[in-house]
């Protein structure tokens, strides 16, 4: 991952929530992707380093993008269609893997579908094993 590289993150639950304080204690860069003014409100007072307000409605849209360089994608699932119409917009913008982390057994077939590279299950949002990961501590 590059310096200017973002961690590109959709955090509509606890766990996205957890996780993006994470990366913040890391120092890794985030970008949080939202479609309503009051998911919008809610991320900034957590103080992510970027918000991406989307259109999740308007396919025409998703052309459209902020320029940025994206190293990873994880989308937090709290609804399984709209954790599928975010994967499908960002795999139209990059080929960068993209995670969904979610608590459900919704199968793994609709999102390979949306373009997920990889389905995380979590349990009660624990996120540490993630964390562990993904982005292990420097040496």
């Amino acid at each position: 991952m590059n310096q200017q590289d973002y961690i590109l993150v959709s955090a509509p639950n606890a766990a996205g929530e957890e996780f993006l304080k994470q990366l913040s204690r890391r120092g890794i860069p985030t970008a949080v992707m939202v479609n309503n003014q009051t998911e919008y409100e809610r991320i900034c007072s957590l103080g992510a380093d970027r918000v991406i307000r989307v259109n999740t409605a308007d396919k025409d849209s998703w052309k459209e993008f902020a320029p940025i360089a994206v190293a990873k994608i994880y989308l937090f699932e709290k609804s399984l269609n709209l954790c599928c119409r975010y994967a499908q917009m960002c795999r139209s913008w990059t080929k960068k893997p993209i995670y969904v982390i979610t608590g459900s057994h919704d199968p793994r077939l609709h999102y390979k579908k949306a373009g997920v590279n990889k389905v995380i299950h979590t349990i009660k949002n624990d996120i540490s094993t993630l964390i562990a990961d993904h982005f292990p501590p420097k040496p």
